[in-house]
């Protein structure tokens, strides 16, 4: 995932919300957003290479997030999965600065990451490049893309805008959540237009590709955004709704779930 734009207590209705695009390879081979078939408690695609996924809600009031982040070249194989750290806190129940903090003494073993780790309660951020660094994130409206946290990118200022105009709408005010309610941050997230030269960060990938990556969607034969999710976080619920994509940004499906939260103990 590339993309997310979220809001964290920030909201009357919605404790947190987030919007996000994920970006990866077309043949890398994924299944869309479902109830995980070996823990029913988890909602959220699957990565069916390395295991583990890049977003995962859970009804043990639970979320976790991750993005890759770029600079320059890739890395290659490495021994731990980012995917891994999505499930394994998701699937948990370590509070998240436990379990953020635990992660220091591997951190390296993994691929570049940004990580979120929200236990209901807290909302931790983590990463490991460009060394291991952790934060409580504030209440607010946050960007987390492919490099530190809250980088004004052009694609994620956009996003931020789009979530927090939504918030301040009727939709959100009314619960409502039907395809036509959330039509404008799905928009937001479909939009193709490339960011200005000046604005657009050194990443060491070169500039041409700087520009390509630019959008919050990124349409390609071989790599883009494969989905599009926003997620919504009431006292009650979480509801969770992901739009796939095929090559050159073909839309191929949609996916809801609504999962009721544990009550509090």
């Amino acid at each position: 995932m590339c993309l997310i734009a979220l809001a964290w207590r920030a909201h009357p209705r919605y404790r947190l919300a987030l919007i996000a695009n994920r970006d990866e390879a077309h043949a890398r081979a994924a299944v869309p957003a479902g109830v995980d078939p070996d823990d029913p408690t988890l909602y959220g695609g699957r990565d069916l290479l390395a295991g583990g996924s890049w977003l995962l809600a859970s009804t043990h009031t639970r979320l976790a997030a991750v993005t890759n982040v770029r600079a320059g070249a890739a890395e290659g194989t490495m021994p731990r999965s980012r995917g891994a750290l999505v499930r394994d806190f998701a699937g948990g129940r370590d509070a998240s600065d436990a379990f953020i903090g635990a992660l220091a003494p591997h951190a390296a073993e993994y691929g570049r990451f940004n990580l979120l780790a929200w236990d209901g309660e807290r909302l931790g951020f983590a990463s490991n490049h460009p060394g291991f660094r952790t934060q409580d994130v504030a209440p607010g409206f946050h960007a987390m893309s492919n490099g530190p946290f809250d980088a004004p990118w052009p694609k994620s200022s956009h996003a931020v805008a789009a979530l927090k105009a939504w918030l301040d709408g009727p939709a959100a005010r009314d619960g409502a959540i039907e395809d036509g309610a959330l039509a404008p941050l799905f928009d937001a997230l479909a939009d193709t237009t490339p960011g200005p030269d000046d604005a657009l960060p050194d990443t060491g990938v070169g500039l041409d590709l700087e520009r390509r990556l630019s959008p919050a969607f990124v349409r390609g034969l071989h790599y883009g955004t494969r989905c599009s999710t926003v997620v919504l976080v009431d006292e009650a619920r979480v509801v969770f709704v992901e739009q796939s994509f095929g090559p050159e940004g073909v839309p191929l499906g949609r996916t809801r779930g609504v999962l009721t939260l544990d009550p509090p103990r």
